[in-house]
């Protein structure tokens, strides 16, 4: 896991892959942008015939308030739907300096089935929070109760949803790929060798990157991060399942 995430921040700063990091971020900011603008103008419209009379400061303060309120529950939600759309570019460059091979094998994403990606997990991302929502309130008066209860919730989610990112460009099944990851059986091919990772390193990492997405600025880097610390870890355990199956055929010729 070290490992995983020194090799990843050592590539972050690769020009290629800041490009991917700034496409990101742009586009999560801007998406923020006009959820702000939608809410200013929304509330323009709404409160008149609510009886309220509003000016444009006004309404402009507090769209700024509740885009920033908002901001803080939806911006993992946000950040995961776009890296969604640019993860085939990370997971790519990865693949490509430390996995050749199974980058020759790989087959693109495309930005169609990236965005089913996103989207997948960005639903997750809410749905699980709003229900979480209660927890989170009833734990405001223990400081960091909260805090806690916030990492574990997306930890669990995160680590699905980035090794859903590596194995989507290759769309193999075995040992019960398709239950646990979020790939449809219909995009599995059953003679691909990939394995999805064990449920501790995939928590681990979901784990580390919810941390990492409490930290002001270091957030916008986290799901970059976090996609290219799975294809280390995705590819590591890929690694190992093979030698050990080619320790089990050298025996079985012996």
């Amino acid at each position: 896991m070290v490992q995983a995430f020194l090799l990843a921040l050592r590539q972050l700063f690769e020009p290629r892959i800041l490009w991917v990091v700034a496409k990101v971020v742009l586009l999560t900011l801007g998406l923020f942008l006009l959820l702000g603008v939608a809410g200013y103008y929304a509330l323009l419209a709404v409160a008149p015939q609510l009886g309220y009379k509003m000016g444009e400061g006004e309404s402009a303060l507090i769209a700024f308030l509740v885009t920033f309120g908002l901001g803080w529950f939806l911006f993992r939600a946000i950040a995961i739907f776009v890296m969604g759309i640019f993860s085939d570019e990370v997971v790519d460059l990865v693949e490509r300096k430390y996995f050749p091979a199974a980058a020759a094998r790989a087959k693109p994403v495309g930005i169609g089935r990236g965005m089913r990606l996103g989207l997948a997990s960005a639903g997750r991302a809410i749905g699980y929070n709003l229900l979480a929502l209660p927890v989170y309130i009833g734990l405001l008066v223990t400081g960091v109760g909260m805090i806690v209860a916030v990492i574990a919730v997306n930890g669990l989610l995160l680590g699905r949803d980035l090794q859903d990112m590596v194995m989507a460009r290759h769309r193999g099944e075995q040992r019960g790929q398709g239950r646990q990851s979020g790939i449809s059986r219909d995009e599995i091919s059953p003679d691909a060798m990939m394995r999805p990772l064990a449920r501790p390193t995939r928590i681990a990492l979901g784990l580390i990157v919810a941390l990492l997405f409490l930290v002001p600025f270091v957030n916008l880097l986290a799901p970059v991060l976090g996609a290219a610390m799975a294809v280390h870890l995705v590819h590591a355990r890929e690694g190992r399942a093979s030698t050990r199956t080619d320790r089990i055929s050298r025996k079985d010729m012996i």
